[in-house]
């Protein structure tokens, strides 16, 4: 679709803004709604992930634990694939918010003039704290969450080395561990790979039921009674 056809198909002229106007309403409405939705899973993995380092240095911590580097492994695999969804979901949340907000930029022209394209900011602030420390920036919220889940998928991968037992080319790998490991990176494949929206056409298949109530006199009622009591 091109720039005529998008105009085209949400009959964007200047004199006739009603369509435009609801476009730009649902547009609007939708970009909140996605941001919302955006902090509310960043604080769903945030919570996810804060449990998984929890568990992580309790079980290291723990005096009388079998095992507890093995299960500090597994536990660090867990936080590692939170960590790697909680990132692939800030993407896809972006790139939906884009959406809406590319939609408000081709539709508002036409309502309410460039507003949202148009940014107002201050002049060049000569101060170099004003400048460089408390005044406004022009940085990405979303971006600055991306870089930091990142940040912490690494930190997970520190972690995750620190338990794994000493490497020896005399030694076998450990099989437990590497099928840990192998799970891990499957699925995270596997989210990146299988996890992408549909951006094809979609052939829907409907089907209906019927249903129906049988009425019946009070004469057949009535015989179906004395029947069952004969």
């Amino acid at each position: 679709m091109n720039e005529k056809e998008y105009k085209e198909s949400f009959g964007i002229d200047p004199e006739n803004k009603s369509k435009v106007k609801k476009a730009l309403e649902h547009a609007l409405d939708i970009r909140k709604f996605e941001i919302e939705l955006y902090w509310k899973r960043a604080t769903y993995f945030w919570a996810l992930i804060v449990v998984a380092f929890t568990g992580y240095f309790a079980i290291l911590g723990a005096k009388d634990l079998a095992e507890k580097e093995y299960l500090a492994y597994i536990v660090s695999c867990i936080g590692f694939l939170f960590t790697w969804a909680w990132f692939l979901v800030n993407r896809g949340s972006k790139y939906y918010q884009e959406n809406w907000e590319n939609h408000v930029d081709m539709l508002e022209d036409v309502v309410t003039g460039p507003l949202y394209k148009t940014i107002l900011h201050r002049s060049e602030q000569q101060d170099f704290i004003e400048k460089y420390v408390t005044g406004p920036k022009a940085i990405s919220v979303s971006k600055t969450n991306q870089w930091v889940s990142l940040f912490t998928l690494f930190i997970w991968l520190a972690l995750l080395v620190h338990t794994l037992p000493d490497f020896s080319l005399s030694l076998c790998p450990s099989i437990r561990h590497s099928f840990i490991a192998l799970i891990t990176i499957a699925f995270a494949m596997l989210m990146y790979r299988k996890g992408k929206s549909h951006q094809g056409s979609y052939v829907h298949i409907a089907e209906k039921r019927d249903t129906k109530i049988e009425r019946t006199s009070n004469k057949e009622r009535m015989t179906e009674q004395n029947c069952k009591t004969s």
